[in-house]
């Protein structure tokens, strides 16, 4: 079953419009998806309705913060497994069985150059650009340019210093999930153009909701002098 709208102003499309917010900003609640696409209650509970019965999104109960006990939890709603396979994920089953394939003729170390040679497009498209944009901005940048080729990214401020890049579609999840090389590949991409240490925290391979990484505010050269410094006991 398919989610991708072909009418935006028809019942089948706004309920795609419906589960896209779910999968980009979930967990989320009904009533920031009526203030968000323009619906009134009822219609957004019929929508959200006709996802669950389909088993394209669960509730999950939250308690607010600062409740502790008290109150009703607030019901938000994620995307499922299966909603995400709505999204035009029919190539991952074909990805895995070509990267097995590879590894069986030619090793694992074929695979990693394989995974390298996905994200070298990317390096391409994005070096250039990067180059003239401002440090604090790259992420930003970054993010959007995944969300341009589906990945649907978004970046915020870490709590913890620096910056957070979420990505909430994966179209090869469970080929990733068994070839830890293309997220690997990856991460080495992220920290070569935003030329900066990265670290993955989180993967829609390894079953978290949201692929996660924590962008550090330092430079990749002021973190290698640090680190060639602590070797001279500088």
């Amino acid at each position: 079953m398919s989610y991708v709208p072909m009418e935006p102003g028809s019942e089948r499309g706004t309920r795609a419009r419906v589960a896209r917010l779910i999968l980009e900003h979930g967990p989320v609640a009904a009533a920031a998806l009526g203030e968000r696409l323009g619906l009134t209650p009822a219609a957004v509970r019929r929508h959200l309705d006709a996802l669950l019965a389909d088993g394209m999104i669960e509730p999950r109960a939250v308690r607010p913060r600062g409740q502790r006990g008290r109150g009703r939890p607030a019901k938000l709603f994620a995307i499922t497994d299966a909603g995400r396979s709505a999204f035009e994920h029919a190539y991952d089953d074909l990805a895995g069985s070509a990267l097995r394939f590879l590894a069986d003729r030619m090793g694992h170390e074929a695979v990693t150059d394989f995974a390298r040679s996905q994200v070298s497009g990317l390096l391409r498209r994005l070096e250039p650009v990067m180059r003239t944009v401002p440090a604090d901005q790259r992420v930003q940048v970054l993010a959007q340019a995944l969300s341009a080729e589906g990945y649907a990214a978004s970046a915020s401020k870490a709590k913890s210093g620096g910056d957070q890049l979420c990505q909430h579609h994966c179209p090869v999840a469970h080929a990733a999930a068994e070839f830890p090389q293309l997220c690997e590949a990856e991460t080495e991409a992220f920290a070569q153009l935003l030329g900066t240490p990265v670290q993955r925290l989180a993967t829609i391979a390894h079953g978290d909701g949201v692929c996660t990484t924590h962008v550090s505010p330092q430079s990749l050269g002021h973190s290698a002098h640090r680190d060639k410094s602590k070797e001279t006991g500088r």
